[in-house]
């Protein structure tokens, strides 16, 4: 990393924990280049940056001003836990998740309620050239030689990311899957049976409805905070006395809510998995995706004795269309082999070899970190939006990475009826119901994606949602 991109993290994160505040002024050129022993050039590059993620302004022969978007209150849902804690529910989900994933294919439809950033975020071009590279050298018995582990660069290459956690990872215990939802698959088939429980978070990701319900596996929503994540109190009593089959949670900026789980709670839930011998699947598709100049350590860096499965995917950082993931499995390792040999035999050859070469180029940090500051400056955006344009009851998260907004919306309206007006004039939003295999929960809520190229489409689509939030309608049945 250059120095005036050091520097800019460093003030983007004070800028973010409130150090300098909406209209404070930074130190001059002049003065920041003295105390900082670095050339006013750099400190010039460092304002620029800053300046292009959407954190500060010039004021002509006044300097660089922090840019402030207005506050907005983050939801508590402390409230919720006596009616989700502890309940047993069977998923039935698939229909309504498909139901409202298809209504939002299509390319007219500005994608608030899409799964993914937009693909221009993305190197596409040269990874391109990367996959017709692979497939036209690639080695007839690579597809042997690998099965079903995986290409073993690409494992290297993912062993080696994991020794910045502080998590010393070998790539024979790294296998690659064909995205990080049948990672996330397979681990559940090695570890429950269909009729066990498996503990998970509420609201939670709809993949692991959709999962439960076709494995034949039930459900035990655990509340979890926009901040904090998943009650590790609550989650404690179930352990104890239901004793679930596992534990499925995202540690870092959850999808709806975008929490990211405090280091202490991480290594909590490590200790208490290897205490009551409970495999936690611990879904981290985002933890690249993180404001700060540090990187996140996952659950699995405190994991001692294997019980956590530790599954994550270039989806949401890299390549989207490649459909490559991968899973740590610990004590399971045997068992997941197994289950890929029978379930998909192996991932795409030619994609896990141009993976490889891109990491091995060195240009996947840099790509991460353009990635972050794009996501964290379109945040800020769309927050402005929310708080210009929806009611003033309405409670919105700010998460610290990842690209979500959970917004809980005042209390007669029917996410799944603005769902619907929505689509009509061309927005999509991701409806709260979709995230609970639970009737009548989060029938008010929305989860809204900033992962966009921002612009006045975006803009005027956000504008929408909340002027007709002003005039809600009728509540649905969903």
């Amino acid at each position: 990393m250059k120095r005036y991109e050091s520097l800019a993290y460093e003030f983007s994160d004070a800028i973010r924990t409130g150090i300098w505040r909406a209209g404070d002024r930074l130190p001059s050129v002049r003065s920041l280049a003295r105390e900082r022993g670095v050339s006013p050039t750099t400190v010039f590059s460092t304002y620029y940056l800053l300046e292009s993620w959407g954190l500060v302004r010039a004021q002509d022969r006044s300097g660089y001003y922090v840019v402030g978007h207005p506050v907005v209150r983050p939801p508590e849902f402390d409230g919720a836990k006596a009616d989700v804690a502890g309940h047993v529910v069977q998923p039935k989900v698939i229909d309504r998740v498909f139901d409202v994933l298809s209504a939002m294919l299509r390319r007219d439809v500005v994608p608030l309620g899409a799964a993914f950033p937009s693909a221009h975020l993305f190197p596409l071009e040269r990874l391109g050239q990367l996959v017709g590279k692979a497939a036209r050298n690639v080695d007839p018995w690579s597809t042997v030689d690998n099965l079903s582990m995986g290409d073993l660069r690409l494992r290297r290459n993912i062993a080696r990311r994991y020794a910045a956690t502080g998590k010393a990872v070998h790539a024979d215990e790294v296998i690659i899957t064909n995205g990080a939802m049948e990672a996330l698959n397979l681990c559940l088939m090695s570890v429950a049976r269909p009729g066990d429980a498996v503990a998970v978070e509420s609201p939670a990701f709809y993949g692991v409805f959709q999962a439960l319900e076709r494995l034949g596996l039930r459900a035990i929503e655990i509340p979890t905070h926009p901040e904090q994540g998943m009650d590790l109190q609550v989650l404690e009593q179930v352990l104890a006395e239901q004793r679930p089959a596992a534990c499925w949670v995202m540690s870092h900026f959850q999808n709806p809510l975008g929490s990211l789980m405090p280091e202490e709670k991480k290594q909590a839930l490590a200790e208490m998995a290897a205490r009551h011998r409970i495999p936690v699947i611990e879904d981290d598709v985002y933890g690249e995706l993180h404001f700060s100049n540090e990187a996140l350590r996952p659950i699995k860096s405190y994991d001692r004795d294997g019980w956590v499965l530790h599954c994550s995917s270039f989806s949401k950082t890299l390549a989207p269309h490649y459909r490559v993931g991968w899973a740590i499995p610990g004590r399971f390792i045997d068992r997941m082999a197994r289950q890929k040999l029978t379930f998909s035999l192996a991932a795409s050859m030619p994609a896990q070899v141009a993976l490889a070469a891109y990491l091995e180029q060195g240009s996947y940090d840099k790509q991460l970190r353009l990635l972050r500051r794009t996501l964290q400056s379109t945040q800020g955006e769309m927050l402005h939006a929310i708080a210009g344009s929806f009611p003033a009851e309405t409670r919105c998260t700010r998460p610290e990475g990842g690209y979500f907004l959970w917004l809980e919306l005042p209390q007669d309206v029917d996410a799944m009826t603005l769902f619907r007006l929505a689509l009509e004039q061309g927005v999509s939003l991701a409806p709260g119901p979709m995230f609970t295999a639970r009737d009548g929960a989060y029938g008010n809520c929305v989860r809204l994606n900033y992962g966009l190229e921002w612009n006045d489409s975006v803009a005027r689509a956000v504008q929408w949602l909340g002027r007709n939030l002003k005039a809600p309608a009728p509540r649905q049945a969903a």
